[in-house]
Parts: structure tokens; sequence; C-alpha cells
């Protein structure tokens, strides 16, 4: 695919969990756009490793945070300002799932992953919204999942929390329009991460999946990123309240 430019030289974007798969991929990219880019992870050797992949030099920060503890979040954003004086977007990239039923749940597990998943995308969202405010401008983009809208064995409390984004989502879209502020969301089929890998790692399994996807194939990465990328760009400025499939078709049938 030759490059695509979307017009994000020196805006400053952070990204949660951009140590690796999507997240990763994302904030490679938003460094060849010539971007500043701001990701967390809460493993330092996690973010040491992503340092070394992504060469950011001068227009990367890795900070430690975990996104579900109020007072991390605050300090990822203040040190965001105090290193590159603005804030032009967040990808609420977070995400995680142990498999379970819900039925058979323990609360303590509910509650990491809903944490994880959807409190994590409050905290951030709240912090970057109330910057973007007293800018007049910004974007808010989240990772939704094709779990918010079809239910899936072993992902249900994933998808309750990643169903609750996608309403969060148009919530802030309309507290935060008057103030030219953004908020959408992508919701991807299965991606071909470390995440999702116990799935599509198994041949059978895989050939299972792909028969729901009329492309005939699970996403890469960087078939999310680049949505992500069109909608923290100028060309979406009209576009607000959204979740924007990115799974080859598979909500379609």
């Amino acid at each position: 695919m030759a490059a695509i430019s979307y017009g994000l030289e020196n805006n400053v974007f952070v990204v949660t969990g951009g140590t690796r798969g999507i997240g990763l991929t994302l904030a490679k990219m938003l460094l060849e756009q010539n971007a500043k880019v701001v990701i967390c992870g809460r493993k330092q050797a996690g973010l040491d490793q992503a340092v070394a992949v992504l060469k950011g030099e001068g227009n990367l920060l890795a900070l430690p945070a975990h996104i579900a503890k109020a007072e991390d979040v605050d300090s990822l954003f203040d040190q965001t300002l105090q290193t590159f004086g603005r804030l032009d977007g967040l990808v609420n990239n977070v995400g995680m799932n142990i498999i379970t039923s819900v039925v058979d749940a323990d609360p303590s597990l509910w509650q990491k992953i809903i944490d994880s998943n959807l409190n994590g995308t409050f905290l951030c969202s709240r912090r970057a919204g109330q910057i973007m405010r007293e800018q007049k401008f910004g974007k808010i983009v989240s990772v939704s999942s094709l779990a918010a809208r079809r239910s899936s064995p072993a992902m249900g409390i994933y998808g309750i929390a990643k169903a609750a984004i996608e309403m969060m989502t148009k919530v802030l879209a309309q507290e935060l329009a008057l103030f030219n502020i953004q908020v959408n969301a992508v919701a991807p089929t299965m991606v071909r991460t470390q995440f999702s890998q116990p799935f599509w790692s198994n041949e059978d399994l895989y050939a299972q999946i792909v028969k729901t996807i009329p492309l005939g194939r699970i996403a890469e990465p960087e078939d999310v990123a680049h949505p992500i990328l069109f909608l923290l760009s100028a060309a979406a400025n009209f576009i607000t309240g959204q979740t924007v499939m990115v799974d080859g078709g598979a909500s379609a049938i």
C-alpha cells in the first residue's frame, strides 16, 4: 500500500496500551505521520520493548500507567501536557479478556475485565475531554469490538464492556460537540494479535471464524489502525458519535 498522509504532523496523541498489538502498530504509524505520541502500559519491560521497536526519538513518550486508577490517568495526561504542551487526540486501545461465562464468573473477575475495558476508557476519556474542552478542539477514538454486537462464547463480559463503550461514545459525542470535539469508535472483528492468538493459531478454529467473514480472513493490526488515523484527522471533522465496523463484512451477514 502506498503511503497515505493523514495530515497529523506535530499533533499530539495518547495511545493507551501502546506496547503491543493494535496500539503498537498505531503508535508506529502515527510516528510515521510525524505526530508526537504518548504510549502507556502497566509494565516497564513492555514499555522498554515498545520504545526499542518504535524508535520515536523526541516524538515519543512512554509512561507507566494503570488506566483503571484515576491517579495514574491524571499523571499520564499531566506529563503529556508538560512534555508536548497540548493534546490533539486520545485513542482508548487498552482491552483484555479472561475466558469465562458470565453466569459462572466470580465478581472479582467481572470487575477486572470491566475495569480494564470500560472504566479505563471512562477515566481516560473524562480527563482528555476536560483538557480538550478548554482547548476547544480534540478527538477521542475508542476501540470496541464485533463482540459488542454479537454474543460470542467466552467473550461475554468483554462484549458487555465493549457495548457500553459504544454507548459512552455516543454520550460523549453529544456532550462535547459544542466544543469542537469529535468522539468515535472502531469495532474490529478478530485481529491477528497476541490477544487473540489462542483463536487464530488453531487451524480448525480459524477456518470456522473466517467462514463468518465475507472477506475471508481476520483483520491485521494495520486494517484497524488506518480507520483510527482517519478518525483522528481533519477529514473526519464532521463525524461524531459513530462506531465504524472494521470487520470484513461480518456484521453485514
